[in-house]
């Protein structure tokens, strides 16, 4: 009977261990999940205390008459703060506020895509016409060239620093070539397509002069619209030579004197002698954190996937 009585108190002390313990964890999960809800709600509020969240263009718009100005940083790709998709809404954006009296684009670009540069362009022309009260002047800082440059041409005038450079209106395809490496590493290269040239400029496949001759010609008219648009862009202005649409890139003054820019300014200079209005709102876009996340994790993904594509860096104005 004594032992009995021992089994049962034994098994009742086991089940109030087991019920305390189990109460423990519940009660430790439950701090985890209140901790790490406190922990994200002031991540929040520090984002959008910081900014992070807010998109557009800057909260502290002037009611009054200003310069509008819009940012061109950075190389110009469809991934980056510089691509049409951010640069036209800001320009929109500027044409359209009442108390716009001028925008100055500012460019600080190597160039990039040939796409988004056009896009850019013709929006630009397209906002000049509808607005045509109000100018569009770019102010160079370091580097307008190429792809930059092909937007800079669709200004009413372009202001740079004697020192800036400036110009490289020309088209390259650029990438690498293995075959001889893998020769002598015995490395056997098994390219398996559909279409005749689909593996065209692989880099670990020997070159084909019919594939590389019709990459040229392709070169050659996206460099002649490049061409098109400068002289449609800076008109008499431009003292064309045999150098000007070569690739080559010259100085701020270089570039005032054989008319691919007209004067020397700044931000400030500008909006102050040139527009006559020193109040300066800024309207480029910003991306918000969201979408920064978002832009970061779809390029992720997309590296991910098997390549469908044509092998080779793409076409590029730099």
């Amino acid at each position: 009977m004594s032992d009995q009585n021992n089994n049962w108190e034994r098994g009742v002390l086991e089940k109030l261990a087991l019920s305390a313990l189990q109460e423990q964890r519940r009660a430790r999960h439950w701090g985890i999940f209140f901790k790490t809800l406190t922990f994200g709600y002031l991540f929040l509020v520090l984002f959008m205390f910081m900014g992070w969240m807010g998109g557009g263009h800057d909260s502290t718009l002037s009611t009054g008459k200003h310069t509008a100005l819009v940012d061109l940083q950075g190389v110009i790709a469809s991934d980056t703060a510089a691509s049409a998709d951010n640069l036209i809404p800001s320009l929109q954006d500027a044409f359209e506020d009442k108390g716009t009296v001028g925008v100055i684009l500012r460019i600080n670009s190597p160039g990039g895509s040939p796409v988004q540069a056009g896009q850019i362009n013709d929006e630009i022309r397209r906002l000049r016409a509808k607005y045509p009260s109000i100018p569009l002047y770019v102010v160079v800082e370091d580097i307008c060239a190429s792809g930059g440059y092909y937007i800079a041409a669709a200004a009413d005038k372009i202001f740079v620093d004697k020192a800036s450079l400036i110009g490289s209106i020309g088209v390259l395809m650029d990438g690498f070539g293995f075959t001889g490496t893998m020769q002598k590493l015995g490395v056997e290269r098994r390219l398996i397509t559909a279409g005749t040239n689909k593996g065209m400029l692989d880099p670990f496949s020997p070159a084909v002069p019919e594939q590389q001759q019709y990459i040229k010609q392709m070169l050659t008219e996206i460099h002649q619209q490049f061409i098109d648009v400068v002289k449609q862009g800076r008109g008499a202005r431009l003292k064309e030579t045999p150098d000007t649409f070569s690739g080559l890139v010259w100085n701020g003054q270089q570039g005032v004197e054989i008319g691919l820019a007209d004067g020397f300014g700044s931000l400030e200079s500008v909006a102050r002698d040139v527009i006559k209005e020193e109040n300066i709102v800024d309207f480029t876009m910003k991306d918000n954190f969201a979408d920064r996340l978002a832009k970061r994790f779809g390029a992720g993904v997309a590296s991910a996937l098997p390549g469908f594509a044509m092998q080779g860096n793409g076409v590029n104005l730099r």
